[in-house]
């Protein structure tokens, strides 16, 4: 039997939908390839992620302050040279890393202005 699944794409759930789509095109240079009814598909080298604007303030409760979406990539220094300048921009606290951690992964880790937290993470070796 052939594959069928394709990926998982985690879905961010946001009070406004125009800041957060800001934030991911103009700062983390993610592609939106739909948009339309409070909802967005967007793309960065492949890898998607789904934005869903909520009316109710209320429903969403407080953004997941911890790895809720975490976007693996071969090299952290490519990440870096993308979009070094742009995160320096950020709020002081918003841009966490690179750091090794001892799970093996290199991270860095970026809040978004709604508080969502992204996480870049590049497997490295680790020590046995």
């Amino acid at each position: 039997m052939p594959a069928n699944t394709l990926q998982i794409t985690p879905f961010m759930h946001v009070a406004e939908l125009e800041p957060a789509l800001a934030f991911l095109t103009d700062t983390l240079e993610f592609s939106v390839l739909l948009k339309g009814g409070g909802y967005a598909y967007l793309e960065r080298e492949g890898a998607g992620l789904r934005i869903l604007e909520h009316g109710d303030r209320t429903e969403l409760g407080s953004p997941h302050r911890g790895f809720a979406y975490y976007i693996d990539v071969a090299s952290l220094d490519v990440v870096l040279d993308q979009l070094g300048s742009k995160l320096k921009r950020l709020p002081a606290g918003d841009v966490y890393g690179p750091i090794d951690q001892p799970y093996g992964q290199r991270e860095l880790m970026i809040r978004a202005p709604d508080g969502n937290l992204l996480v870049f993470g590049q497997a490295i070796a680790t020590a046995t």
